[in-house]
């Protein structure tokens, strides 16, 4: 659980983040949803440590991250997995090393004893047998697979994803949503994503957290963004007509069932 109390951070005389104040549970999709400038990237941002806060708390489990000692956030981070918008992946490294990194660079591990935890990481996003490849020989949602399985080879009790869908077609994203549900629930992770696809606010939102022009406008999970009264949130989930017709079906089956 991370829990975030009052933050607000500016930037010259203006404010990006103004009190927000929510709780990121444990074994669930946590979604940061919001337009572009509405501060949802500075946010997630704050809460991971890469950017500090004005004002405010952020509380890992009981541990208060912004009042740590150096040691103490340098051991947090070895508990936090990233998957970040372009994957990341080093283009000269294979996906065995590509992996394999964060072991290197925080454990103790034989390199025997690394490659066994590359090849069950490997295996549990379905690439199996990739080992050897480059980036340049995958396909946009493997090279993303790939830099999931990196971002929980340390097995972290949080994870963060930027836009985890960026740049890949329906299906993959799909297929990203999927795994990314499937880990958060089987290893009890604190998953935070930042995204602007809609398909996984409605298909993976456990916990959704909606920023309007700095401020938490709206929270709740995705059953409850059907039954939504608040304009703003309406306007951008369902800001076309596909969508809002989706959301009238929604509505009637929730009726009926």
């Amino acid at each position: 659980m991370i829990e975030i109390k009052n933050i607000k951070k500016t930037f010259g005389t203006k404010t990006v983040i103004e009190d927000v104040s929510t709780i990121m549970h444990a074994g669930k999709v946590n979604l940061i949803i919001g337009a572009s400038g509405s501060g949802k990237t500075v946010m997630m941002k704050c809460i991971v440590g890469l950017v500090k806060p004005d004002l405010g708390q952020i509380k890992y489990e009981d541990a208060d991250f912004l009042n740590m000692e150096e040691k103490e956030k340098k051991e947090l981070r070895t508990q936090i997995g990233m998957l970040f918008q372009g994957s990341a992946l080093f283009d000269s490294l294979t996906v065995e090393n590509n992996v394999m990194f964060p072991l290197d660079m925080f454990t103790t591990k034989t390199l025997a004893e690394k490659r066994q935890r590359v090849n069950e990481v490997l295996d549990r996003v379905n690439l199996k047998d990739a080992n050897k490849k480059y980036p340049a020989e995958l396909s946009g949602g493997m090279k993303k697979r790939v830099a999931l399985a990196r971002a929980i080879v340390l097995n972290p009790k949080y994870l963060f994803c930027d836009e985890p869908n960026s740049g890949l077609d329906p299906q993959t994203s799909l297929v990203i949503d999927k795994l990314i549900m499937e880990i958060t629930a089987e290893f009890k992770m604190t998953t935070i994503i930042n995204t602007h696809d809609m398909n996984t606010v409605m298909e993976s939102g456990d916990h959704i957290v909606f920023l309007h022009q700095g401020r938490k406008q709206w929270e709740g999970s995705k059953d409850d963004i059907i039954f939504s009264k608040d304009t703003y949130l309406n306007n951008f989930i369902f800001a076309s007509e596909f969508l809002q017709d989706a959301k009238n079906k929604r509505m009637q089956d929730a009726k009926h069932a």
